[in-house]
């Protein structure tokens, strides 16, 4: 990237409503990835519209702790993870890093072979082919097309959630049951309740989404040559710091709604009509077949397809820049890939090492679950230490995060404190 000095940098001109949308919106989107999918169908399945309430707290937190990740990437100029050594032990954020990229891979296995069910169940052939293909296609976007190119198909795909949305609106919903839950929920104390909890929390407040983000506001700062980190351009801070907070509110609005109304669907037919235990996103679309129609079926199948074709390379691509930065290699969806062979190298592997983990004999959703409980240890400090980040004038020289933004990210990683103590307490007990 060109260096500036604060008398060359000029203000961007002002875009498109469309055009402000980028990091955010693609982080929202992939959080809903097939993995994600089967949680909120399991939860609608199980405990009806009862969990609802959940989506409606997870909001703000969770748009405040994206906010504060794309702040950190572009202020600095740095990806999360090159930042997080900055004020922690090399040892601790390698570890951390090391956690991330290990659930990732389980995530990614578990989304392709969710990918290939689905498609087998729309279309002739193997699941376990579609899942490779699937892998194969992912590798060939991020490797061979152009940053901007490549994110453009990413923005377009997360038009495939509307999906979730549609499905809803060809079922029988009793919306006045719906509002009472959702605002005025009955909450249930059973270990089965407060781990389905935990599992929607932990599905929607991912420390991987806090490093794709960082990093994609990295990578819009080298795609334009007028722009510089913020801490360098102060004439550019209100123009951005407006877009990343327009970007991250749809994005997570986005996110949330889509979740809210996938647990609405399974919750209005599956839970309705006694199917209580779904254990894949795959098989939330298949029993909702005889209870919705194909219609709905086809919608909620499809669905899957797209959104794992969107959270694939957000894994991978995560789990690449953290580690990227942990070692100082060059790492950019920009550079061709002989100018950044080891960035590159980790999205392969991650990926064809997930889609090479769906032929193993391993039960995905058992290893889905201990990536989860890897996710819950390592997303409190990662949290914490990112708090601290956002919070340092000498990383963010004058621009440390704001004093109700740094309350909302502190009562975020309470919250997942909170969880994650909680889903120790259910493995003790249970």
């Amino acid at each position: 990237m060109a260096s500036h000095t604060d008398n060359d940098i000029e203000t961007p001109r002002p875009g498109t409503w469309l055009s402000r949308l980028g990091p955010g919106l693609i982080t929202g989107a992939a959080d809903d990835d097939p993995s994600g999918i089967a949680t909120y169908s399991q939860a609608g399945a199980r405990f009806g519209f009862g969990l609802l309430w959940a989506m409606l707290l997870t909001y703000p937190l969770m748009v405040a702790i994206q906010v504060i990740s794309a702040h950190i990437g572009r202020v600095s100029g740095r990806g999360l993870a090159t930042n997080l050594q900055r004020i922690a032990p090399r040892w601790l954020v390698l570890l951390m890093v090391g956690l991330l990229a290990l659930t990732n891979v389980i995530n990614i296995a578990a989304d392709i072979s969710a990918m290939g069910d689905a498609m087998a169940l729309v279309a002739p052939g193997r699941p376990h082919w579609y899942a490779l293909g699937f892998g194969l296609l992912s590798v060939l976007l991020q490797v061979f097309l152009p940053y901007q190119r490549y994110v453009n198909i990413l923005k377009w795909l997360t038009l495939v959630l509307l999906a979730y949305v549609a499905t809803v609106f060809v079922v029988h919903v009793p919306w006045g049951e719906v509002a009472r839950a959702a605002f005025w929920p009955q909450v249930k104390w059973s270990g089965d309740y407060v781990t389905t909890i935990v599992a929607v929390f932990g599905t929607t407040i991912s420390p991987y989404l806090f490093f794709w983000q960082a990093s994609q506001e990295v990578e819009e700062l080298r795609a334009d040559d007028q722009a510089a980190p913020l801490r360098h351009a102060p004439a550019q801070v209100a123009a951005q710091f407006s877009r990343i907070r327009f970007d991250t509110l749809v994005g997570m609005g986005v996110s949330n709604v889509v979740a809210f109304f996938i647990m609405l669907t399974a919750a209005a037919t599956l839970h309705v009509h006694g199917v209580h235990d779904v254990q894949s996103s795959a098989q939330a679309a298949s029993a909702l077949r005889p209870i919705a129609g194909e219609l709905a079926f086809m919608l909620f199948a499809m669905g899957i397809v797209g959104t794992g074709l969107l959270a694939i390379p957000v894994l991978a691509g995560s789990a690449a820049y953290a580690l990227a930065g942990v070692f100082h290699w060059k790492n950019s969806l920009d550079l061709e890939f002989s100018a950044a062979r080891k960035f590159y190298a980790i999205i392969i592997v991650a990926t064809m090492a997930g889609a090479a983990m769906v032929f193993a004999p391993i039960d995905p959703m058992q290893a889905l679950f201990w990536s989860s409980v890897i996710n819950g240890v390592t997303a409190v400090p990662i949290m914490v230490l990112m708090m601290v980040v956002a919070s340092s004038p000498r990383i963010m020289g004058k621009l440390p995060i704001s004093r109700p933004l740094r309350l909302l990210g502190w009562m975020c990683t309470g919250l997942m404190l909170v969880a994650v103590l909680a889903m120790f307490g259910t493995m003790l007990l249970g």
